[in-house]
């Protein structure tokens, strides 16, 4: 195993051991970090994908992110109100399983990105990113203005979602869920990395004339790998809404998309575990700079900084020297 390898072993190994220590302890609090951190790390690894392996820089992925909150929020609240979704002419009702819910918000994000995809793709560079923000805050801006969930206000779920044989209101058990969940995406990231597809997308990224010439589409690689990432992100959505028991316009937001970027570039760009190291040092300084001031996000900008002129490769990159990406 390379050094990366290592890091990224370690890592993972530490995400798990930190809410197992405190669960010996009873700091179920503890425990609720570690499952942000997992949670926005599944949220990176899915723009990892479209960043890291096609050089999409997103500032829209709070649309995916959003919808896939909204996709359980409706869905369970229409299940505790005892109110179908729709009653005619078919009847459609809410659900408060998880693995349904993941796969409607997984399917209702990747269905959003084909529509913004297609549109974003045919442009490139700043263009690109100011279409991709354009789109996040058109639902920003319809989720306020629809009352049915919340407006502004947002919309409230009483209990937490079930999953066959777990109890979800135990912290341990649902970060267990979102861990088992990360460390798919994950492996996934890494086959979809080295697999042939991964490999012709990395190419358009780099040379897409070339690509053009041996017959591929680069706009076609781009937009199964912008689906696919949207896709992703929609999981963590549902999952940061479940933890939460609350969506809101907020994971609309720009801030959202940019909070998933940031921790993107702390951890390292189109490295495997770039999101996990990032997430983890931005909940780290969220929580514990958080308490000694609320202008924390200076020093985190501050080290924004120092990363992106001393440490390019972020966090997992300045450990690993020039290793090799998605090991």
């Amino acid at each position: 195993m390379s050094r990366e390898g290592l890091i990224n072993a370690a890592l993972l190994a530490g995400l798990v051991a930190i809410p197992l220590w405190a669960w010996a302890g009873d700091e179920p609090f503890t425990i609720t970090l570690a499952t942000r951190v997992a949670i926005l790390a599944l949220a990176g690894v899915g723009l990892n994908i479209a960043l890291g392996l096609g050089g999409l820089v997103s500032l829209g992925h709070a649309a995916f992110f959003g919808i896939g909150g909204y996709a359980m929020g409706i869905l369970a609240s229409h299940a505790q109100a005892y109110d179908p979704i729709m009653e005619s002419p078919i009847l459609i009702e809410g659900t408060k399983l998880m693995p349904v819910i993941w796969i409607i918000a997984i399917v209702a994000a990747a269905l959003a990105a084909v529509v913004i995809g297609a549109l974003s793709l045919r442009t490139s560079g700043v263009y690109f990113i100011m279409i991709t923000l354009a789109f996040g805050q058109m639902f920003y801006f319809f989720s306020i203005s629809w009352p049915a969930y919340g407006g502004e206000d947002g919309l409230s779920i009483y209990l937490r979602n079930d999953f066959p044989g777990l109890n979800t209101l135990d912290p341990i058990q649902f970060f267990a869920i979102c861990m088992v969940l990360l460390l798919l995406a994950l492996w996934f990231n890494a086959r979809l990395a080295q697999s042939p597809f991964g490999l012709a997308l990395g190419a358009a990224r780099q040379a897409p004339r070339r690509v053009e010439t041996v017959g591929l589409s680069p706009f076609r690689l781009r937009l199964v790998a912008f689906v696919i990432s949207g896709a992703i992100t929609g999981l963590a959505g549902a999952l940061f809404a479940d933890l939460n028991r609350f969506v809101s316009p907020a994971m609309f937001s720009w801030q959202t998309s940019g909070e998933i970027i940031v921790l993107i570039i702390l951890g390292g760009v189109g490295r495997l575990c770039g999101p996990v190291a990032g997430a983890a040092l931005f909940i780290t300084l969220e929580h514990f700079l958080g308490e000694l001031s609320e202008f924390w996000h200076i020093y985190l900008g501050l080290l924004l900084l120092a990363v992106v002129l001393f440490a390019r490769g972020g966090i997992i990159g300045l450990l690993a020297g020039r290793a090799a990406t998605h090991d």
